[in-house]
This record gives structure tokens, sequence and C-alpha cells, in this order.
């Protein structure tokens, strides 16, 4: 525990900025976890909209927002049939039992 009240202080802003903080991380990850599963337009515009301004408020690094941008304009430009396909190669083959 600091001693000195200006440190009492600024260990009273740090935590309450880092439950801010925790609080839009957590909506952030909610946003894009939607966009991807729904791979539609208006949910990747606000998930992209809330990287952008994490981002300029120094809450995620701008290199991570443009990273997962990038990830999910690349599940969205997609078409659906691709999609399925690559899952059907990725299985592995099951191996009969004798």
């Amino acid at each position: 525990m600091p001693i000195i009240r200006s440190a009492i202080k600024k260990m009273h802003r740090d935590e309450k900025r880092r439950a801010h903080n925790k609080s839009i991380r957590s909506m952030l990850k909610t946003l894009v976890s939607k966009a991807e599963k729904s791979l539609s337009e208006t949910n990747a515009q606000a998930a992209i909209s809330a990287l952008d301004k994490a981002a300029k408020r120094n809450i995620i690094h701008r290199n991570a927002a443009n990273r997962k941008k990038s990830v999910l304009m690349k599940k969205l430009s997609k078409p659906e049939q691709e999609t399925k396909v690559e899952a059907k190669k990725t299985k592995k083959p099951v191996k009969d039992k004798k």
C-alpha cells in the first residue's frame, strides 16, 4: 500500500480505469464474436467501429485492432460454401477398429 497521498489517489484512479477498460475489452470480444458468427454487414461494422474507438483511446493496441479487423473482413468476404468445404477438409478420417 502506498503511503504518500498522491500515490493513494493514483491507485484509486488506476483501479477505476482498469475496471472501465476491462468492461470495454469484454464488450469488444462480444461484438467481434457476434460478427464472426452471424457474418452480417451490420454486426461487422459495429465491431469495426468499436475496435477503432478502443484503439484510439489506447484501450487496445492499434495493431491488435487492425489485426482483428483484418481477420473479421477475411471471414466476411468468403462465400458461405467455401467455409463449409474447408470445414469438411479439416476433419480427420475415422479408423475402423478391428
